[in-house]
């Protein structure tokens, strides 16, 4: 079983994870797919980390303090690239990169 002190992190990761490869997906789908590359790139990179960084936390790597705090500033780029959109499903994307950003923080012991 993972460390208590990672729990909260790794919920944050995983919810973070969902919301970016929804939101990579749902963007797929608007009409102006051009428009909203930045977007998908930025969540699939957000995505990938989340999931990286559920990894590492969940064997207790040695590496999952800096690996939070990577994934905290890209959690914060990718909250605001979703900002950007008026689509809900970018703006639920948003709140969760920077929920996700805070616990990273938090877990890393490094100040927002």
């Amino acid at each position: 079983m993972t460390s208590r002190k990672y729990q909260n992190c790794i919920e944050a990761c995983l919810d973070c994870a969902q919301a970016c490869e929804h939101c990579a997906d749902a963007c797929l789908g608007e009409s102006d797919v051009q428009k909203m590359a930045d977007c998908i790139r930025t969540d699939r990179d957000c995505a990938t980390m989340c999931w990286t960084a559920v990894a590492l936390m969940s064997r207790e790597s040695n590496f999952s303090a800096q690996t939070c705090q990577l994934l905290a500033e890209l959690c914060e780029a990718c909250a605001s690239e979703c900002e950007r959109h008026d689509m809900q499903h970018c703006q639920d994307c948003a709140t969760a990169c920077r929920k996700c950003a805070a616990e990273c923080r938090e877990m890393a012991g490094v100040g927002a």
